[in-house]
């Protein structure tokens, strides 16, 4: 699991599983879903993630051993 903020864009983004992206989806204008073939979640990006989400505060739990 991967999560990367560009300060220059104002995106988060969330990669959730590497693989090959088979479907993506808006799930509104500034937030998009990416699947793979079976419909799993690999990715998730936000725009103006500053003001939709708490991008200044990221909380590590439960990392298996």
């Amino acid at each position: 699991m991967k999560v990367t903020y560009f300060d220059d864009t104002d995106t988060l983004y969330i990669e959730l599983r590497a693989g090959e992206i088979a479907e993506s989806r808006d799930l509104d204008e500034n937030t998009l879903l990416d699947l793979d073939a079976v419909g799993n979640i690999c990715m998730m990006t936000f725009e103006h993630a500053s003001e939709r989400t708490d991008v200044g505060r990221i909380t590590l739990e439960g990392i298996a051993a």
